[in-house]
């Protein structure tokens, strides 16, 4: 899969679906599923490695993480969804030498072909600029941006006109920056839809309503593994429960009274 390839989907009105991955287990088993993309989050920092926030997610995690989660694609290589990793905190907010460093280094270390990276400042215009410029395809994100969290927090993002209107000039500009995608998160359906139609490039919804070019959700969300999931992501199936049961059957069976067929069996060998 390439990027690009997520662009046909949109005119043909092929919707996407885009899920999350964090190490080879989880990317076969969202291979298996038949996703269009694999997404190799720093929502890892908070959904694997127990943190808070995205924050401290470093480089050399997502690249360890990205690299693991190639190791679970099996399907031929023209068959495999695309990869796309988020570029850390930290990464590309201080200038585009480091940005372009940082994401490189992905790309030639690991399976991903494309990066993520959040928001729509002039500074950030400017690195995907020259990312693009560079050769490496470049997914946007707007809306709720988890890196900025100290500043907007984890509540539903343009909510009011004037910021509805900002977040479609944004998405404008990203645009025209040379994003082959846009992630629009925790926002008013309605923004969701209006930007549909407004752009070329794929809008993908997580909080945004079914009115996107295609969808994107953390795969620990969907099977119920986590403690607590964000509102707009319910749980499929109530997965954390289902495990813990296993588990608790399997510890308490190790301490039951062998039955007369095991003993013989063990009398046999």
């Amino acid at each position: 899969m390439r990027p690009d390839e997520l662009i046909r989907f949109k005119e043909t009105g092929k919707s996407i679906t885009i899920l999350t991955a964090w190490d080879s287990l989880s990317s076969a088993m969202v291979e298996a599923a038949g996703a269009d993309v694999v997404l190799v989050g720093d929502s890892l920092g908070m959904v694997i490695l127990g943190h808070s926030t995205t924050l401290p997610v470093t480089l050399d995690q997502m690249l360890s993480h990205t690299q693991a989660v190639g190791r679970g694609l099996s399907n031929a290589l023209n068959k495999q969804p695309l990869v796309v990793c988020d570029l850390p905190f930290l990464s590309y907010q201080c200038g585009e030498d480091k940005a372009v460093a940082a994401a490189g280094n992905l790309l030639k270390h690991s399976c991903a072909a494309a990066v993520k990276l959040e928001g729509a400042e002039p500074e950030v215009l400017a690195v995907i600029e020259r990312l693009i410029r560079m050769g490496i395809p470049v997914m946007g994100h707007l809306g709720l941006t988890p890196q900025a969290v100290h500043r907007f927090g984890f509540h539903q993002q343009a909510q009011d006109s004037a910021s509805q209107e900002r977040t479609i000039l944004q998405a404008s500009q990203l645009e025209q920056a040379g994003c082959f995608a846009i992630v629009l998160e925790h926002v008013p359906s309605e923004l969701a839809g209006r930007l549909r139609k407004l752009l070329k490039i794929p809008i993908i919804g997580i909080g945004a309503g079914e009115d996107c070019d295609g969808q994107v959700r953390v795969t620990a969300d969907l099977l119920g593994l986590t403690e607590k999931q964000p509102p707009f992501s319910q749980p499929l199936i109530d997965g954390r429960k289902l495990f813990v049961k296993a588990l608790e059957n399997w510890i308490k069976q190790q301490g039951k009274t062998p039955t007369t067929t095991e003993s013989q069996q063990e009398s046999d060998c």
